[in-house]
């Protein structure tokens, strides 16, 4: 068994920024030359997920509703008061999220449906600089 780690940065906007990241998960399993096994990808911090989607106009606009309508802003969350920072709808947004996923990959390829992309989701209240966690492990 071989685990290779490496990175993927994204400069994000914030308030439910959607990045598709398949791309850049895609081009480090070719370069690990890794044949199966499976990928985890993790995003550091407390207010951003990663999920699939299909990656289109419609699911870039039904996701960021969605969340305003379980996790909505403008409204008061605990965690403002400990802090003051205002991004307690982030902080609950990312938890029902999820901050990693795990795909498996086969002959070199990644395991995903034919309309499913890998999606990094910032929900904080202000532009980040996000580092994604790429773990391939397999043979």
């Amino acid at each position: 068994m071989t685990i290779i780690t490496e990175y993927i940065e994204r400069s994000t906007k914030g308030i439910c920024d959607i990045h598709d990241i398949t791309d850049d998960v895609r081009s480090h399993l070719h370069a690990s030359g890794l044949t199966a096994g499976t990928v985890t990808v993790f995003v550091s911090g407390s207010t951003a997920g990663i999920t699939t989607v299909e990656f289109e106009p419609g699911l870039k606009k039904d996701l960021p509703e969605l969340f305003e309508k379980l996790a909505p802003q403008g409204i008061t969350y605990h965690h403002d008061a400990t802090w003051g920072d205002g991004n307690g709808f982030s902080h609950v947004r990312a938890s029902l999220l999820g901050p990693s996923l795990t795909v498996p990959f086969a002959d070199g390829h990644l395991m995903l449906g034919t309309w499913q992309q890998i999606v990094l989701i910032d929900f904080d209240n202000r532009p980040r600089s996000r580092k994604v966690v790429v773990q391939i492990m397999g043979e």
